[in-house]
């Protein structure tokens, strides 16, 4: 029998590469160190538990590039995205998650795979030397042993970012005789009938009293990491308000596609919205309301939002910080550690930002790994498919330069311009070129489905050599 692959860390990603390897016929150890050790933002020890929103973000591969990395990782035998599709709540043109029941069958499943077995500990250091095969996806929540010696080991100082949690709030307790449902311009997605979203409309006097409350309220502490930077996708509110008042109103509080059925002739000014939690449909979610806000303030300032005047909130906002690496210098091409290769990296930490994106690196780590142990030549996908482009940025597409004696890198959201450009001009079907909105749209269209023949390609590819 094979030697196992020992893979620290049943998150997202390490959840993912044990699937993938074990589906090859090969041995796993999956090592979690919850519960014996537990984070500051977990609650369960459930494997691949959602700390932060419960959105898979857009579905659909026509129009964006999470939607086609979604597509490709169910074409891989993806059992992250198969959880996802079996626990799906109503979301708009989204792929959202009851959390608790997604990360209890993706628990469920690896326990139950003959060629994974689980062990609850800490791996405080380096592994041990005879591990020759190593994934390390322990997530921006590295243990401060194992982050220490990642840190010794590559000579890098430290990179961070912080990271933030929106509050849940029970959704018997809004008041809907102030707020609505609605999908923004009513758009229907999976398990959704275009009115998924509960709406809380602000007026312009009450927008500027919410702003006023936000820059005001008292918030956490950074202590010693105040030259931490914030992730750019996951700002806090108040961090979003303090960079001008009108920027939640053309963020996460946009008004457009809405219409207030309690005052169907007056617009409102702002909009809060609130994305179902859980099948059953009794927590919702604050949009975009990540905050480092203390719970106090947050209590006292979105109540003061119609609607949630009287909310109880399940569980407030937070705040972390997250580690990844220096990925372009400290990785090679198939994400290992260019200092000790029998290391490979997976998800967040290697500096690709989102659920989606992390269990896609570990998918694809999963399978190098197989088809190294296997003897199997296995190169990345082509860049011209999402999961191709995510990691060629990671691992070598990033330009390195220094800002203020800080390298550049960070992280990042799968997105249309990591593809490589089209070879020809989109053109209409009488032949003139396309131009405006009609050109943006024609262009995911044609990178879509490129995307989609090229993995097609390599899957195929991939597939025969491993049963060569």
């Amino acid at each position: 029998m094979s030697r196992p692959v020992h893979i620290i860390g049943a998150g997202l990603a390490g959840s993912e590469a044990a699937w993938q390897i074990a589906r090859h016929g090969l041995p796993v150890v999956l090592h979690e160190m919850r519960p014996v050790r537990m984070t500051g933002a977990h609650q369960t020890s459930d494997f691949a538990e959602l700390v932060c929103s419960n959105s898979f973000r857009a579905d659909d591969p026509q129009t964006s590039a999470i939607g086609i990395l979604h597509r490709e990782m169910r074409r891989l035998d993806s059992i992250i995205l198969a959880a996802a599709d079996a626990h799906k709540v109503p979301a708009g043109g989204a792929l959202a998650v009851d959390r608790e029941s997604f990360a209890q069958h993706v628990t469920r499943r690896l326990a139950s795979e003959p060629n994974i077995t689980i062990v609850r500990d800490e791996i405080a250091g380096l592994p041990p030397a005879d591990w020759d095969q190593v994934i390390i996806a322990t997530g921006p929540l590295t243990s401060p042993a194992l982050g220490e010696a990642i840190r010794t080991l590559t000579g890098e100082a430290d990179l961070a970012f912080f990271d933030a949690i929106a509050p849940i709030v029970s959704r018997e307790t809004v008041d809907m005789d102030k707020a609505w449902f609605q999908s923004r311009y009513d758009r229907v997605g999976p398990e959704g009938d275009g009115a998924d979203y509960i709406n809380c409309p602000l007026t312009r006097e009450q927008y500027e009293a919410f702003i006023d409350g936000l820059l005001t309220g008292e918030k956490v502490a950074f202590k010693d990491f105040e030259d931490t930077p914030y992730f750019d996708g996951c700002l806090p509110i108040e961090v979003m308000a303090e960079r001008g008042r009108e920027t939640l109103r053309h963020g996460p509080m946009k008004p457009f596609g809405l219409t207030n059925p309690h005052e169907p002739d007056k617009k409102a000014y702002a909009v809060v919205q609130l994305r179902q939690d859980n099948k059953l449909g009794t927590l919702f979610n604050m949009v975009g309301f990540q905050t480092k806000l203390k719970h106090a303030a947050q209590v006292a300032v979105f109540r003061t939002i119609p609607g949630l005047e009287n909310a109880n909130f399940v569980r407030l906002g937070g705040l972390h910080r997250n580690v990844f690496l220096n990925s372009p210098k400290v990785l090679d091409a198939k994400l290992r550690l260019k200092a000790e290769p029998r290391l490979r990296f997976a998800g967040q930490i290697t500096g690709c930002e989102g659920y989606v994106e992390s269990a896609a690196i570990g998918l694809l780590a999963g399978r190098l790994a197989a088809a190294e142990r296997l003897g199997v030549e296995l190169e990345s996908p082509p860049p011209t498919t999402a999961l191709g482009a995510l990691v060629n940025h990671i691992t070598g597409g990033h330009i390195a330069v220094i800002d203020a004696g800080r390298a550049s890198f960070q992280p990042m959201n799968v997105n249309f311009g990591l593809f490589p450009p089209l070879d020809a001009a989109l053109k209409a079907e009488d032949g003139k070129r396309l131009r405006g909105t009609d050109k943006a749209a024609a262009k995911k269209r044609a990178l879509s489905a490129r995307a989609m023949a090229d993995l097609d390609v390599w899957a195929g590819a991939a597939a025969q050599s491993a049963a060569e």
